[in-house]
């Protein structure tokens, strides 16, 4: 006679809802709390602004300055969150931001107006995602050395393009996005494309078969492929992925700055990373957030805005940037441990 078969229990033994594991529910629950956590750090941060700073921190103005600043690093952590998800690591994001704002800022280029240059950013950023891919997935590469080789290679590319010149953009439908009679309700344009990309970011790792996959990849890839999934082809959409946010922001960046350099978008690596692991995305895999990234990116950028209103030297704001980045990368270890 066949026994029936018991629904799944946990570690201590009890049984989910619906046969759910407690763990998951548990995992959830750590979750909240992080998000919770880092509003709780970004509203201090915001209170010490406000305290400090009153009447320059809380203006509009400066408001709209930071919001508008975490948007172009802020569209490059999205992209890195899910390649970090994966297991993977992305050293180039910032070299190929240099490489899409210069090369769409050619004169050439120019010549074809607002969607020329926005046209140019996406696909160039795509083509330095595409290189990274294949290297990667096809190429047995590891992710720290092709990434790297990336770097150096689209840096050197800018640089020739250039000639170490910074290139101004003349097409004045790029340049209003940045004024203020652009803004929708007081909001900047470049806001608006950021909130756009989070909310199209979220849905994609937490409500799609592919940001179930990227998860399932980062968590085992043997798994993963095990269970049927191209674990190559999963890769390469990843790194696709982070190139086209790449040139998106690049794009956001001509809008900023009006111009297209070679030295854009330096250390955007560091920082992209450091705000995915602060906001709880795990370095080697498994999980990401795409919430809780866009609050490190908030965090970093408030911090940064704190200090320049209160005239701190840069030093300093790299020690306490460091500082927040070993924390979240322990208190990582104990929650792995704990899980």
């Amino acid at each position: 006679m066949t026994q029936p078969v018991s629904p799944p229990r946990d570690t201590a033994g009890k049984i989910g809802p619906a046969g759910r594991p407690a763990t998951w529910r548990s995992l959830s629950a750590r979750a909240d709390v992080r998000t919770l956590s880092l509003l709780g750090v970004l509203a201090a941060l915001v209170v010490i602004g406000g305290v400090t700073k009153p009447d320059e921190f809380l203006d509009t103005r400066n408001l709209q300055l930071v919001l508008t600043q975490a948007s172009v690093i802020g569209v490059v952590t999205v992209g890195m969150t899910f390649v970090i998800t994966s297991g993977g690591i992305d050293l180039s994001v910032g070299a190929i931001v240099a490489l899409a704002s210069v090369w769409a800022t050619t004169v050439a280029t120019q010549e074809y107006g607002f969607a020329g240059i926005l046209f140019t950013a996406m696909v160039v950023g795509l083509g330095c995602g595409l290189v990274n891919g294949l290297l990667i997935a096809y190429g047995g590469m590891v992710p720290f050395i092709a990434t790297l080789a990336m770097l150096a290679s689209a840096r050197g590319l800018a640089l020739q393009i250039t000639d170490g010149k910074t290139q101004i953009v003349t097409i004045d439908s790029v340049l209003r996005l940045g004024e203020r009679d652009s803004y929708v309700l007081g909001v900047p344009p470049l806001v608006i494309v950021f909130a756009i990309v989070t909310i199209v970011g979220w849905l994609l790792l937490n409500r799609t078969t592919f940001g179930r996959r990227t998860v399932a990849v980062g968590g085992n890839s043997e798994a993963a492929r095990l269970a049927g999934i191209d674990v190559r082809r999963q890769r390469l959409y990843l790194y696709l992925l982070s190139g086209l946010c790449c040139g998106i922001a690049a794009f956001l960046l001509i809008v900023l700055s009006g111009s297209g350099q070679n030295t854009n978008g330096n250390l955007y690596e560091l920082d992209a990373i450091a705000a995915a692991i602060i906001g709880g995305t795990l370095l080697s895999g498994g999980r990401g957030t795409v919430t809780g990234s866009v609050l490190g990116v908030l965090i970093f950028t408030t911090i940064t805005n704190i200090f320049a209103l209160n005239n701190l030297q840069s030093d300093v704001q790299q020690i306490a940037k460091g500082a927040i980045i070993v924390a979240a990368v322990l208190v990582q270890r104990r929650t792995a441990r704990t899980a």
